[in-house]
């Protein structure tokens, strides 16, 4: 026997199977679509098999051993990975290896580790011959009593005792798996849906589409509705993806399908350990549980019979994988995997992408709506505060407003959510003798101040030092922090009100479980005042919020990307949905430096359809999406001098070799040195172009044993840094 095995090596040169011979001994263990340990020229890689056939013409070497007994890449997701290699230009490998947890991948070093729980149970012989002591007889009734004993509760009884047994054969040890994860196998009563949410799930069950978009305000109970189409699937003995944008939404999203449907739910997501992920990833493929909730790589989840995929929050950036390959959008492979099985997807947002929405009104997916908050709870009031005006009068970065709302809410005994989209104690430190910016050494980016720490931090590629008192330049001691992060906000925040404050962002919540932790003990009232980055904005659901702060609306409006205001749109909008979802009524104060702005004006009035239309006209004019696809070249190496030469000949390649297109650049990225790699970036723009896949995989043929350039495409990116 023969098996083509597609190895570790994510390199375009070996991007294709190899054959190795069966030893008699394997035989009858190989399966297409598990790993197998094989000798690769002087390595010893791993590999997934890929094919069987009865013999070679070649001399082939043995395979080394086989790393599963189960299949780990069944039919669909094997058919999936290349699918996704042809579509986005990455390895095969890079494609499979993307889909599984750490344990499952081909990877030489990989392990998994299963855990067991061990039992022991009384063997039916006769007794009598055996002389006993003490600890042997107790260990003996206890196993009269209970037929299996598990080994903690022997904790009190020498193992020399339990060993003795287990020699003379009195008693017998049995070891089970133990799942690292433990989900209630209890449920509560559901809700009932209301008229609104009713209507949206017969419209959805009773339609023949495929793929439906959900436009339901913030607090319009989109959850419930998924919920019960969720339910109607496992009548029909099908299975469910649910993905969730954000690791601290999964422990929410999680606590409220448990209390649904206890044990039958399982979790994939970045925040669990390689164990877990493991052990979750196992309890699928095995049919243990049928509802997968997770972030974007459940998507995934080897689930058979798939009745419904349902992406929650579906406007958000982290469903695209943006930083390697394959450059996938989850949305996209939940397409795929609908086809596959023949199963409706629905995609929930209170800010549906433009993409989505145009789609919507195409007819390509059916629209369905939820304009009303649950129970006729108003939407809350949004008041829009110009801080160029209110500077004279303002508390550090708060506005009167904002303070005297706060603290008129605190006396309330509600609850408040602060938004700054940016982490740290400042934004960056300079000089106020000479005007030097204190930059990273590796990126063209400024270094962070974190005061915690009283270090600075660089952002993108981790670097850190300690916290200047002198310019490296001038060498006086004249050195300030400019602009704001959460940490400055938090300490100016403690000056002007006297409550319990909880600081959510990368840096507190990068310890495992920290974000679970955070949001129990606010919602617990343990705390009145969260102050985050984006985290706090997206799908977070407290009872007692009854005001929401924006410090300042501006910053994702000054990003170089065209989704800029889209961006800034959909986080003011989501985050003022996190006030007044209870009885109280809720309030949102925005600070904002360009009250004007079309973004922020439609923010106030609740009005996603106004402004889609009005972005849509700037989206048409300017040939970006949804009018256009996109494509991001980007060209990157230590040599500027180089990167600069070769970026230019691509470009005159495809101005030769495409024709219908619309071809930027080559600037420099946004970020134009990072960790020491300088990046020139050529964009794309086309409706139709038939022969783009085969001149840009030309191009990354032309490139892949030049050890000094490396190219990265991106199809329809979100976002070109």
């Amino acid at each position: 026997m023969v098996v083509g095995v597609l190895v570790e090596l994510s390199n375009k040169n070996i991007d294709k199977v190899f054959d190795y011979n069966v030893p008699d001994n394997l035989i009858n263990d190989i399966k297409i679509g598990i790993r197998v340990e094989v000798p690769f020229g002087r390595q010893t890689l791993d590999g997934f098999v890929l094919e069987i056939k009865d013999n070679s013409d070649m001399e082939l070497k043995d395979i080394i051993s086989i790393k599963d007994t189960d299949i780990v890449l069944n039919k669909e997701l094997l058919d999936l990975g290349l699918y996704m290699s042809h579509e986005y230009l990455a390895t095969l490998i890079s494609c499979y290896q993307v889909m599984l947890p750490k344990s499952l991948k081909a990877n030489i070093n990989g392990k998994s580790n299963i855990k067991y729980d061990t039992f022991y149970r009384l063997n039916n012989i006769d007794l009598s011959n055996f002389k006993l002591n003490d600890n042997q007889l107790k260990i003996i009734d206890l196993l009269k009593e209970k037929e299996l004993v598990l080994r903690s509760e022997l904790a009190n009884i020498s193992i020399s005792s339990i060993n003795t047994l287990l020699k003379k054969n009195i008693i017998l040890e049995e070891k089970y798996e133990h799942y690292r994860l433990n989900y209630s196998n209890k449920t509560i009563n559901k809700n009932k849906l209301t008229s609104d949410q009713l209507s949206v799930y017969n419209e959805i069950t009773n339609s023949n589409d495929s793929t439906y978009l959900l436009y339901g305000v913030t607090g319009s109970g989109k959850t419930e509705v998924y919920m019960e189409l969720i339910e109607e699937q496992l009548k029909l003995g099908k299975t469910s993806i649910v993905l969730v944008p954000e690791i601290s939404l999964t422990p929410q999203m999680v606590s409220r399908f448990q209390s649904r449907f206890g044990d039958k739910i399982a979790a994939l997501h970045s925040a669990l350990s390689d164990g877990e992920k493991y052990d979750e990833w196992r309890r699928i493929a095995r049919g243990e549980a049928s509802i997968v909730i997770g972030a974007r790589s459940a998507i995934f989840a080897p689930l058979e019979n798939i009745g419904i995929i349902i992406v929650d929050e579906e406007h958000s950036d982290s469903y695209k994988q943006s930083d390697s390959n394959p450059r996938y959008h989850a949305v996209d492979i939940a397409l795929i995997r609908s086809k596959y099985h023949n199963c409706k997807v629905v995609l929930g947002s209170a800010t549906p992408r433009l993409e989505s929405y145009a789609r919507a009104e195409r007819g390509v997916y059916h629209l369905v709506k939820l304009l009303n908050r649950v129970n006729g709870r108003s939407l809350p009031k949004v008041t829009i505060i110009d801080m160029a005006h209110e500077m004279k009068n303002s508390y550090g970065h708060f506005s009167k407003l904002l303070i005297d709302s706060i603290n008129d809410r605190l006396d309330k005994g509600e609850q408040i959510i602060l938004l700054l989209n940016r982490r740290g104690y400042s934004s960056f430190v300079t000089c106020k003798n000479c005007g030097n910016t204190i930059k990273c050494p590796n990126c063209d980016i400024t270094l962070t101040y974190h005061k915690t720490s009283n270090t600075l931090r660089c952002h993108y590629c981790g670097y850190g030092e300690g916290n200047l008192t002198k310019c490296p330049e001038c060498g006086e001691e004249a050195i300030n922090d400019l602009g704001c992060g959460t940490e400055k906000i938090e300490e100016e925040l403690k000056k002007y009100v006297n409550a319990r404050i909880l600081r959510m962002d990368y840096d507190t919540t990068s310890r495992k479980g920290a974000h679970e932790e955070m949001i129990t003990a606010f919602k617990n009232h343990e705390y009145d005042i969260l102050l985050g980055t984006q985290v706090v904005a997206k799908g977070l659901d407290f009872s007692l919020v009854t005001l929401v702060g924006v410090i300042n609306a501006d910053t994702s409006l000054n990003i170089p990307d065209f989704r800029s205001s889209e961006n800034t749109y959909a986080l003011l909008s989501q985050v003022a949905g996190r006030a007044g979802r209870s009885e109280a009524s809720g309030e949102v104060i925005i600070q904002t430096f360009n009250p004007d702005h079309y973004a922020i004006k439609y923010s106030k009035s609740h009005n996603y359809l106004d402004f889609y239309k009005y972005e849509m006209d700037i989206r048409k004019t300017l040939k970006y999406p949804p009018y256009y696809y996109l494509v991001f070249i980007k060209i990157s190496g230590k040599d500027m001098n180089l990167v600069g030469s070769e970026a230019n000949k691509i470009k005159r390649s495809l101005d030769r070799n495409l024709t219908g297109t619309i071809i930027l650049g080559p600037t420099t990225c946004t970020i134009f040195k990072m960790n020491n790699i300088f990046r020139y970036g050529i964009i794309i723009k086309y409706k139709k172009c038939d022969n783009l896949k085969l001149i840009l995989d030309k191009i990354l043929d032309h490139y892949k044993t030049n050890s000094k350039i490396k190219i990265d495409i991106d199809f329809n990116p979100s976002q070109m840094l």
